[in-house]
């Protein structure tokens, strides 16, 4: 699909205030590939750097960055890098689960189904997530960078384009925040 045929030209670009997040045990900011390529795209793509970080790969390590920028109002998406795997210290997904309001489902499910044209049945040991928090959109993705550059590419870029067609999430982050009572008109 050329993702590209869907950008409305006519509608004004929006950008937006992005954060990126390494988990790593072992990453520095020197040596920080993944978090390095997001950011050049974050900025390439007419996005605002809102904030980067390094934490361990420790549930509270990683809650704790993340409940910092979901109550910062000048951070409306965080993108995490790493710790999506299956082995004893990846707990990205569940520090993620602690903090999402929602999840996004369809995020991960869709991550899986572009890196299984590349890697085939190893992407079934991905456990990219999404979702969302007070009013802050949340995406971990895996740590390589190759998996960075197939969720930026194929997928955030156009979500978080305002001029996606038939939608994207740059035109609902007003609603985010709603309290469920706001939604039943209650």
């Amino acid at each position: 699909m050329d993702h590209d045929k869907r950008i409305d030209k006519s509608i004004t670009f929006v950008p937006v205030n992005i954060a990126i997040l390494t988990v790593s045990d072992s990453r520095k900011a020197d040596d920080d590939r993944s978090g390095d390529l997001l950011v050049g795209r974050v900025q390439e793509d007419g996005h605002n750097l809102a904030g980067r970080a390094i934490v361990t790969d420790d549930f509270d390590a990683i809650t704790k960055q993340l409940a910092s920028w979901v109550e910062d109002k000048a951070v409306d998406v965080i993108v995490a890098t790493g710790g999506t795997g299956l082995t004893g210290r990846d707990g990205t997904p569940e520090a993620f689960r602690a903090i999402f309001e929602k999840e996004i489902e369809g995020f991960g499910e869709l991550f899986r189904y572009i890196s299984f044209a590349k890697i085939g049945t190893s992407t079934v040991q991905s456990r990219a997530v999404a979702g969302v928090a007070g009013g802050t959109y949340l995406f971990s993705l895996p740590g390589s960078p190759s998996a960075c550059r197939d969720g930026w590419d194929e997928i955030l870029r156009y979500q978080l384009d305002i001029r996606h067609r038939p939608c994207n999430f740059v035109e609902i982050m007003p609603r985010l925040a709603e309290s469920p009572t706001q939604r039943r008109g209650g």
